[in-house]
């Protein structure tokens, strides 16, 4: 597949030989309903500008679309125009692709993230009831523990007595 440099390279010789002006550029841009700043234009046919990134879809497509107009590969067109006309527009297409997989991609992966969700949400509420209900055992419990507290002081208190009266009894015999 041809890389950005091939193909800054073919924009600027079909540019040298049609003689655009950046501004022939500029309103190319504008008939294709695209819009790039001058200054990205002129950064595009600067010298040595092959060389350097930039990103395809923003920036080279949308003049590669204006000055080749891709979507028609003319006759008169030199089997150079012609190869590169169709690889940008098998490039258009494949990017098209991709992004529609992407998308569906992206739709699949909010559907697993709303079943995680979801999935956690409902354990979290069946450890928040567990909890509760534990905690509810722990409070029964507590209160059964300090009834008995409350039953063996009772006892311990009737056994004391027991055993003072014991004690003190008269008819004991020691």
């Amino acid at each position: 597949m041809t890389n950005t440099r091939d193909i800054i390279l073919k924009l600027k010789e079909v540019r040298k030989e049609k003689n655009y002006s950046i501004t022939d550029i500029e309103n190319l841009l504008e008939a294709n309903g695209e819009h790039l700043s001058r200054s990205t234009i002129s950064r595009i046919f600067a010298d040595g500008s092959e060389d350097t990134s930039f990103r395809y879809e923003e920036t080279i497509r949308p003049i590669a679309n204006a000055l080749l107009d891709i979507e028609t590969i003319e006759e008169t067109d030199n089997m150079d125009v012609q190869a590169m006309k169709s690889l940008l527009k098998y490039k258009a297409m494949r990017i098209e692709e991709l992004e529609k997989q992407n998308a569906h991609l992206e739709a699949a992966l909010d559907k697993e993230r709303v079943k995680g969700h979801e999935k956690f949400a409902k354990e979290r509420q069946l450890c928040n009831d567990r909890i509760d209900f534990l905690t509810s055992q722990i409070e029964i419990k507590d209160k059964r523990i300090d009834q008995l507290m409350e039953n063996n002081r009772d006892n311990f208190k009737q056994l004391k007595e027991l055993m003072d009266k014991f004690m003190t009894c008269p008819y004991r015999k020691d």
